[in-house]
């Protein structure tokens, strides 16, 4: 008999969240604890497996009881060999690391692993945003830019296991440098980094914002999105002007996808629009219409804001562990 529980698992730069999730997509438990991307691939790997036992514990469950664990990683991944191919913000110790291995010995379950905003894509077409559409786009903005194609029903991974890097589409030619150290990449034009960029280049050149003195009252030491959200709300000016642009450049970006995939649904997810909504998005989805090259029925494409949060990556993990480590 099939087993109706698994364990998804998000690996952040920052926080690991695993949670154990139902065949209705419904979480019966979760647990959190920092990466701590210090400790290498190997030490990273164990808090991995700590944390997933956390999960299943305050579920009440044993692993007898999980059907297997799905694991969402921050970059390109080999879904096929179990392995990660290089993690760009948790450093050179991942390049190759055999994390569905390794996590398997660890934790006595089967392992399957691809990259987050893939199986964030799969939770959102699953149980979110684009539930019923045969097909989605998914676009995460946060940090970066990320994008998961789901054609069919079904997650298209590409040839190399690499589809959906909207966030490396060059939009602007000569703009400015991405943080893979090319230029004009989405990712260097509309993401919360490139925010964060646009607003202290504007502080050292002499304009003023009260983004410090938010960042100042609230603790912070970067540039949270939750921070340029309070000034956005409350008028800043140089915010507003940053943020426009932001909106403009994500605006082109998927009004290019739409052009090459003419997809039923775009979902829009990830830090920035949980912050802000969709009052930012309003404006997204008026640039991008006006972009697109079939004016047929613009309508019926729906650009909706995400509706599974911070879930997105645990619940399709999840769902990609059930779809490929049934038995």
């Amino acid at each position: 008999m099939a087993k109706e529980t698994y364990v998804g698992v998000d690996l952040g730069g920052t926080n690991i969240l695993a949670a154990v999730v139902d065949k209705k997509g419904r979480v019966l438990a979760e647990a959190k604890s920092k990466t701590e991307p210090e400790r290498g691939a190997a030490g990273v790997t164990e808090r991995i497996g700590e944390t997933i036992a956390a999960a299943i514990k305050r579920a009440g469950m044993r692993k007898k009881n999980i059907g297997g664990v799905g694991i969402g990683v921050p970059g390109p991944v080999h879904p096929e060999a179990g392995l990660v191919v290089c993690c760009a913000n948790l450093g050179p110790t991942w390049d190759r690391f055999p994390l569905r291995q390794t996590l398997a010995e660890l934790t006595g379950l089967r392992v399957t692993v691809d990259n987050d905003v893939n199986v964030g894509a799969l939770g959102e077409h699953t149980y979110g945003a684009g539930r019923g559409a045969s097909d989605m786009l998914a676009i995460f903005v946060g940090t970066g830019i990320g994008g998961g194609i789901i054609l069919d029903g079904k997650l298209r991974s590409g040839f190399r296991n690499s589809a959906g890097e909207v966030g490396h589409m060059v939009i602007l030619t000569d703009g400015p440098v991405c943080g893979c150290g090319e230029k004009g990449h989405a990712e260097a034009l509309a993401s919360r980094t490139a925010m964060e960029r646009d607003i202290r280049q504007a502080l050292a050149a002499g304009r003023q914002t009260i983004i410090p003195r938010l960042m100042e009252e609230t603790g912070h030491t970067l540039m949270s999105a939750s921070v340029i959200g309070d000034a956005y709300d409350a008028g800043d000016e140089l915010t507003r002007e940053v943020v426009r642009r932001a909106q403009y450049y994500l605006g082109i970006l998927i009004a290019d996808c739409v052009n090459l995939l003419d997809p039923e649904v775009v979902v829009v997810g990830g830090g920035v629009l949980e912050r802000m909504g969709e009052p930012y998005l309003e404006p997204v989805r008026r640039i991008a219409e006006q972009h697109y090259i079939n004016k047929l029925d613009v309508s019926k494409i729906r650009l909706v804001p995400a509706a599974l949060g911070d879930y997105s990556g645990v619940i399709g993990a999840a769902v990609l562990a059930r779809q490929r480590l049934i038995s």
